[in-house]
């Protein structure tokens, strides 16, 4: 018999920069990821023996993010060691896919109480590090004309007619309403202040939000993918290849109008409604439902409309019906293609900033983005929200929320 699946609780690290000079750098994956857990645990009291799981989002499943980072994480946290984990790689929305695969397992009866999210360390297992078929086989690369994913964000905005002006005023107003948010404290229920083992305070804010973001600055900056575009190997061709209607790429993206490279981790605590009672939780939410989907793996981040397309069509809802929207800021032609394709209000999308200005912890994001639509849902006393990410290769993810 079919149960609904509830959020009771969310928790997210703050966002620190994915560099050796960011603040996060001395704190590895596992311990990142087992603080979130624990802290999850300290606020909501639940007993963890009750948990059947830790499903944890990483995409570089390498070196100390190899090993099922899950379970180390469970082991090196304060939860109960009958609590098992594993570890998930849906690339950039690995965090939110592990979100849906345990509603998917309450909803199924497997289990009564899970915890989802993930984490990425980027400053210390750099992007790519796992390396990857669809990039180093030229079989497979050559077969699905495959080409970085800036290439197939500068696509986009060539194919829709978003232009570089376009793309940075969106880069503007993601700075301007991240720093209004974080002013504000929209941010401080779930994020957590992280401390060294000296109760030292290491970061409690997300550390790379620019207000002070302008247009001008904005426009100094060189485009970050032309030149493996234009010059060898020459991606650009490679994406006429595809798309030969467009006769040349236009490169519009660049360091501002992207998302950051971050460290970060997220946590989602996930059960039936037993599990609640036994637990003396109230759920904030109802996860209505979930979905995801393949698309041309070289224009590669279109997922988020097609994926909604979807979810709504399963649940038998019109995009009228969504209250707030978080969609990934990878890129903002991502964005920008989103809100054109179904003519959402900019009041209802991304209204506290995204990636673009507080930076994108690959295997957390998923999870700390529907942590921010919650937050939100409740701060403005809206009903029903939707968070969706594209994804690397072509997919999609995307997650409805109601609250409870």
């Amino acid at each position: 018999m079919a149960q609904d699946a509830y959020i009771y609780d969310t928790t997210r690290s703050p966002r620190g920069k994915g560099k050796p000079d960011g603040s996060l750098h001395e704190v590895s994956a596992v311990r990142l990821s087992a603080e979130t857990l624990n802290v999850l645990q300290a606020r909501t009291g639940f007993d963890s023996a009750d948990v059947d799981d830790v499903i944890w989002g990483n995409v570089s499943q390498v070196g100390e993010q190899g090993g099922c980072l899950a379970r180390s994480a469970v082991l090196c946290s304060d939860l109960d060691q009958s609590v098992a984990g594993v570890s998930v790689n849906r690339f950039c929305a690995s965090g939110l896919e592990a979100v849906n695969m345990a509603a998917g397992q309450v909803m199924g009866g497997q289990g009564q109480g899970y915890i989802a999210g993930g984490v990425e360390s980027m400053s210390r297992v750099p992007m790519g590090s796992d390396g990857g078929a669809i990039a180093a086989d030229p079989t497979l690369a050559m077969k699905v004309c495959f080409v970085p994913q800036g290439i197939s964000a500068d696509l986009i905005a060539t194919k829709y007619g978003y232009s570089r002006g376009m793309c940075d005023e969106y880069a503007v107003q993601s700075q301007k309403r991240a720093a209004r948010a974080q002013k504000e404290g929209r941010f401080s229920r779930s994020v957590y202040a992280l401390k060294d083992q000296n109760g030292l305070g290491i970061l409690d804010h997300d550390e790379m939000i620019r207000g002070a973001t302008d247009m001008q600055g904005l426009s100094t900056l060189h485009p970050s993918f032309r030149d493996m575009g234009e010059t060898m190997p020459g991606f650009d061709r490679i994406a006429i290849m595809k798309y030969p209607v467009l006769e040349k790429i236009e490169h519009v993206h660049h360091a501002g109008n992207s998302s950051g490279i971050a460290d970060g981790a997220g946590a989602v605590l996930i059960g039936n409604r037993e599990f609640g009672e036994k637990n003396g939780l109230r759920p904030r939410a109802r996860i209505r439902g979930t979905a995801r989907i393949g698309t041309d793996p070289t224009i590669m981040l279109t997922g988020p409309v097609p994926v909604t397309e979807k979810i709504l069509k399963m649940n038998g809802m019109a995009i009228s019906d969504i209250d707030l929207f978080e969609v990934n800021e990878a890129f903002a032609a991502v964005v920008l293609r989103f809100q054109d394709h179904f003519d959402v209000d900019m009041d209802k999308l991304n209204v506290n900033g995204g990636a673009i200005a507080m930076g994108h912890p690959l295997g957390g994001t998923g999870a700390i983005l529907l942590g921010t639509l919650l937050d939100e849902m409740e701060r403005s006393d809206k009903e029903t929200g939707l968070a969706t990410l594209c994804i690397g290769s072509g997919m999609g993810v995307a997650t409805i929320i109601e609250r409870a």
